[in-house]
């Protein structure tokens, strides 16, 4: 088994046509990756919606503890935790209004990958959001 992301060009527009980005273990550091990735979303026009228990905001916006708290649609749900949180996260995933199910680099689970695409979501593993969104404009 392995990881078939969408090409490069669906990326793009998945990218363009996404407003709102649950970003799980989004961090109120500034200088954690997750930080400065979702940042840089936010700077290009990406509502972040923070998910971390942990905080009460970042970057100017209210945190929730759980993607089951947001409120409305989720275009891209956005993991900044290890590869030994994606069943729980993808549980809570299939629970709400999302689309995209993406990992960050070194964030991988084969088994929760093929689960979500038999369910007929999109998934998106073990890339850089900012870095696609920088190739694909």
């Amino acid at each position: 088994m392995s990881i078939d992301n969408p090409s490069r060009t669906e990326i793009g527009q998945i990218l363009k046509k996404a407003k709102r980005i649950a970003v799980v273990g989004l961090s109120d550091n500034p200088d954690r990756t997750s930080y400065m990735v979702s940042e840089a979303m936010q700077k290009a026009g990406y509502e972040i919606i923070p998910v971390n228990p942990n905080i009460t905001e970042a970057l100017g916006e209210k945190a929730v503890s759980t993607i089951e708290e947001i409120e409305g649609h989720i275009d891209i749900v956005n993991v900044f935790r290890r590869s030994q949180f994606l069943p729980e996260l993808a549980e809570q995933f299939t629970k709400v209004d999302a689309d995209i199910f993406w990992t960050q680099l070194g964030v991988i689970d084969e088994d929760i990958f093929h689960s979500l695409k038999t369910k007929g979501y999109t998934v998106i593993m073990d890339r850089c959001i900012k870095v696609e969104h920088a190739l694909t404009k």
